[in-house]
């Protein structure tokens, strides 16, 4: 089972900070670099840049719950929620962890 995650490419895991203004103030997240590779294209997917999208974003959260408490977990964790909702699990894999491909594939 860790030879699935043990041999995964190192550039996924490594840390990337990107500044941008939301809300007209100027602030940096620090990620994953898969995770934005997610974000980027889930921005695409909505016709946003990178930028608009987590602003929409941001401003959203703080229309329902009045505050943004940890921004960067929030998108890691949508980041998990839009990948679970685009994989198929193939039933027909015959190894110990089922095989999952992207619905785009």
């Amino acid at each position: 089972m860790c030879h699935l995650f043990a041999h995964q490419p190192q550039r996924d895991y490594e840390s990337q900070t990107r500044s941008l203004r939301m809300g007209g103030h100027s602030t940096s997240i620090r990620l994953e670099i898969s995770f934005w590779d997610t974000l980027e294209e889930i921005a695409a997917k909505e016709g946003m840049s990178l930028a608009k999208f987590l602003t929409t974003l941001h401003d959203e959260v703080l229309d329902h719950h009045g505050e943004v408490k940890n921004f960067a977990s929030l998108l890691r964790c949508s980041c998990l929620i839009y990948r679970a909702k685009s994989a198929v699990v193939v039933p027909e894999f015959r190894g110990s962890v089922p095989a999952i491909l992207d619905a785009a594939e």
